[in-house]
This record gives C-alpha cells, sequence and structure tokens, in this order.
C-alpha cells in the first residue's frame, strides 16, 4: 500500500497546477475558436457522416505547440494538382473546456460527445486565417501529474471542405468557404414589365411568308438569307434563318438542319415574288421559296422590351377584317428576360392600316418579386420544384446568384426565395458548371473529349 502520509496529489495542489496551467496558457497563448460539428446525417451502416454543420463558435485560448510553423508536408505538387498538407498541435486547458465550452454544448441535438473535445471539431486559427479539423486529440499528456490530467493537446490538419455547412456567423470564419466547394450560378430576374412594340404597313407587295423545300444539312452556324431586290421604289425583304438539331445524326458536331426562315422585314413594291438564296453556315442542300401579298405587315420594331421574361412571349396581330389574314410573329429573349426582337412568320393579308401588336405579359409581374437582398449562407428554396440550396454570394447588379450544397435541380420560370431575407426573384437560367472555382475542368474536358469519340453521336465502329 501507499505511505498514507504523503498525499500524492491532494485537490488543492491539483488546483494550483491547472490554475497555473491556465495563467501560462492565457499569458502565451493564442485565442482559437473552436467548432463543434453538429452531425445531420449519417450512414447507420458505418457511420459515415452524410452531412453536418458547424453553427457555433467559442473563443478559447491554445498554446500553439511549435512557433517555427505548421508540420506537416507543407505545400506540395503531386498529381492531384497543388495540394496544402499542413498540420497544427494546440495545447487547451482542460478545466477551461469542460467548465466553459462543455456545458454550452451539453443539450444542443445532435453533437453526440460534449466531455471532452472531439475528432472531427474544427479549430479556427486567427494568426493564418485557416481553419484545421482535428484529427487526434490526446488527454494523457503530461502523464498523471500529482493523479491528474490537466490540458488536451489537438493534433489537426488542415480542413478540407466536403459541403459542410459553416455558419458561426462570425464573418471571418464563415468567409473561408465562401468560394470553395462545388458552386452553381443562377440568373435571377426580377418584377416582370411587359413588351410592346408597333408595325408597319405595306399596301402592295410584300413577302408573305418564306417556305422551305429543302432543310439541307450540316448547318453548324446560321446562312445568309439572299432575297432579290424589289422593283425601283420599293423596299428589300430581309430574312432569317433558324437551325434544329432535332433530327437523326444532327448534333453540335455534325451541324443541323434549317428549320425556318422568319422575316425581318417583309418588303414592299413586289410584283413578282422574289428569288431566295442560302449561303454559308457550313451546310448544303438548303431551298426555300417566297410567295408576296398584299395590305400586310412590313416591319415589327419592339418599342419596349420589358422585363422578367423567362421563355419567349406570344406575340398576337390584330385582325385585318372582312376575309383579310391576320399576320404572325415570332420573339426572342435575352438571358436577361427582356424580349430583344419579334420576326414575321407571315405578314398577313388585306390590312388598309398597321395592326395592333400585343406581346403576352412574363410570369413575375408582381410587386413582391425581384425584392430583398440574399443574405450569405441562407437556405434558398424554389417555390415549384421545391430544390434548396445555401447561399455563396448575390450580386445585386447583375442579379447573379451564386449557390453551394444543392439538393436537386432548379428550374427556369420559378420562384426562388430566401428563407432569412424573404428576397424573392424569378430563376431567369440555371447554370450547373461550375464557373467560380478556377479548377473545376470537369465540364471542359468531358466536351473536349466528346469531339473525339462520343459513342452517343455514331458508331465509330461503323453501324450494323
Amino acid at each position: 500500500m501507499l505511505n498514507p502520509f504523503f498525499l500524492n496529489g491532494s485537490k488543492t495542489e491539483q488546483s494550483l497546477i491547472q490554475d497555473l496551467v491556465n495563467e501560462q496558457l492565457k499569458m502565451y497563448g493564442v485565442e482559437i475558436f473552436y467548432l463543434p460539428r453538429t452531425y445531420v446525417t449519417k450512414n447507420t451502416v458505418i457511420k459515415e457522416v452524410i452531412q453536418s454543420e458547424f453553427n457555433d463558435a467559442y473563443p478559447i485560448e491554445a498554446y500553439v505547440d511549435s512557433y517555427e510553423g505548421y508540420g506537416g508536408q507543407g505545400t506540395i505538387l503531386s498529381k492531384f494538382g497543388i495540394q496544402n498538407l499542413d498540420d497544427l498541435t494546440l495545447i487547451i486547458s482542460r478545466e477551461r473546456y469542460e467548465n466553459y465550452i462543455a456545458p454550452l454544448i451539453r443539450d444542443q441535438p445532435n453533437i453526440e460527445l460534449t466531455a471532452r473535445p472531439k475528432e472531427g471539431d474544427l479549430i479556427y486559427f486567427p494568426l493564418g486565417d485557416r481553419i484545421f479539423e482535428i484529427k487526434y486529440v490526446e488527454h494523457e499528456q503530461p502523464f498523471y501529474q500529482l493523479n491528474k490530467n490537466y490540458v488536451y493537446q489537438l493534433r489537426c490538419e488542415l480542413f478540407r471542405y466536403e459541403d459542410e455547412v459553416l455558419d458561426t456567423g462570425i464573418d471571418e470564419i464563415d468567409d473561408d468557404i465562401s468560394q470553395i466547394g462545388y458552386i452553381q450560378t443562377l440568373t435571377l430576374i426580377g418584377s416582370g414589365v411587359t413588351a410592346s412594340a408597333t408595325a408597319s404597313y405595306c399596301a402592295s407587295g410584300s413577302v408573305r411568308k418564306i417556305y422551305i423545300t429543302n432543310m439541307g444539312g450540316s448547318y453548324t452556324s446560321q446562312p445568309t438569307i439572299g432575297i432579290s431586290s424589289a422593283p425601283s421604289g420599293g423596299i428589300t425583304a430581309v430574312g432569317i434563318a433558324s437551325i434544329t438539331t432535332n433530327y437523326v445524326n444532327c448534333n453540335g458536331q455534325n451541324g443541323g438542319k434549317i428549320q425556318a426562315i422568319n422575316l425581318i422585314n417583309a418588303g414592299c413594291g413586289y410584283t413578282v415574288a422574289p428569288w431566295v438564296t442560302i449561303q454559308g453556315g457550313g451546310g448544303v442542300g438548303a431551298a426555300a421559296t417566297a410567295g408576296i401579298t398584299t395590305g400586310s405587315v412590313g416591319v415589327v420594331t419592339v418599342t419596349s422590351g420589358g422585363s422578367g421574361y423567362t421563355s419567349a412571349p406570344t406575340v398576337t396581330f390584330s385582325s385585318p377584317g372582312g376575309s383579310g389574314t391576320a399576320a404572325q410573329g415570332i420573339s426572342t429573349i435575352s438571358s436577361a428576360g427582356i424580349v430583344t426582337a419579334i420576326y414575321i412568320t407571315d405578314s398577313g393579308v388585306g390590312y388598309s392600316t398597321a395592326p395592333t401588336i400585343t406581346i403576352s405579359g412574363p410570369v413575375g409581374s408582381s410587386s413582391t418579386i425581384g425584392i430583398g437582398t440574399f443574405a450569405f449562407n441562407e437556405i434558398v428554396t424554389g417555390q415549384t420544384s421545391g430544390v434548396t440550396a445555401r447561399v455563396k454570394k448575390w450580386t445585386t447588379s447583375t442579379k447573379k446568384l451564386e449557390i453551394s450544397i444543392v439538393d436537386g435541380q432548379f428550374v427556369s420560370g420559378e420562384l426562388i426565395v430566401g428563407q432569412d431575407s424573404s428576397a424573392t426573384y424569378l430563376i431567369g437560367t440555371v447554370d450547373t458548371d461550375d464557373l467560380v472555382t478556377p479548377f473545376a475542368d470537369n465540364d471542359t474536358i468531358e466536351t473536349e473529349a466528346d469531339a473525339i469519340l462520343d459513342f452517343s453521336e455514331t458508331n465509330p465502329f461503323g453501324m450494323p
């Protein structure tokens, strides 16, 4: 038995050592932040963490084990690119953790272990503005001085982000992951305004429409449409072609066919149907003819492009009355949701004056759409698809919303609403390519590979 006349570690002696340790850490240490991991979703079979969050950060003093620099292999160049493999060893007070941090996280759900620091939690190291992950907690060094341990030694590695949510409310910490991870970009649209347009009138000799007699093939760009000149004093018609790849063997490499030729200007003063020629565009074989009419639309001019369009609006011409036929047209919009042009598909018959043009309105013509400012890290939800994501960055001037941790596919034209900011906008376009991360070249690599060999286009070894 031990000698009963020696205490071998009384509580007062142990408390003295602990107080001395605490004092030294406060004098020579660095204030770090301890971020406990919240396990949102885990794999029940192998206990793999599927989704986790870091919602709190607690300041605590820590001694840096070496002031000579980080440990580990440092920054290396490998076949996977540039990798930073810095390590960091920190020492924190056992008493300070158990009396200060542990009680604050003890009753929080999904933290699992609160009695001591645990592997997987994060440390924000302010001297380098870096986040480290705890890989091992040593709790028996120094080894039972006066029958007790007084510190935790945290062996950390530089944190590798894998779509975890950091939302501590401390900007210096949260912004460390603002531009890393897989990021999508949404182009949003504000409150919609209906576009407007006017039409000119030609009493006789306009091109009514252009008829495709041969769609040709292998067109990789828009060909030039030539229409023979109108007689002296008349106005020569102008056409524009549209290409389709919705046919067998039509794709980005093989080109497409000419689907239609619409009119930018129906012309005026023709006495016979003009000739139509198709040149350029990389294709061959296309042909078309034109027919002329009297009392028709000449040119459509967009007077206001409106705003908030997620798809091209319908265009309606007023009827000429009697036995006449109303003109028809189609519209185009920009990525910003503005009507840019209206093309004539049929200039109509029997007009005595210029018709009135009606353009359908955008979906979002409400005062509650196109308002608010999205907040960093807040959850946004698509009101049609139900898809959620986290905000990385919101640029008001361009209405570009960068998002991450997306649980599905957003739909163009649906409303997207911020959970905290209540910002509400329409989605114009969805770009699933990562335009932010400079090393995200997966799509570029796939595109280049498809240009070499792509079984979805044709069988390179011959068709059976």
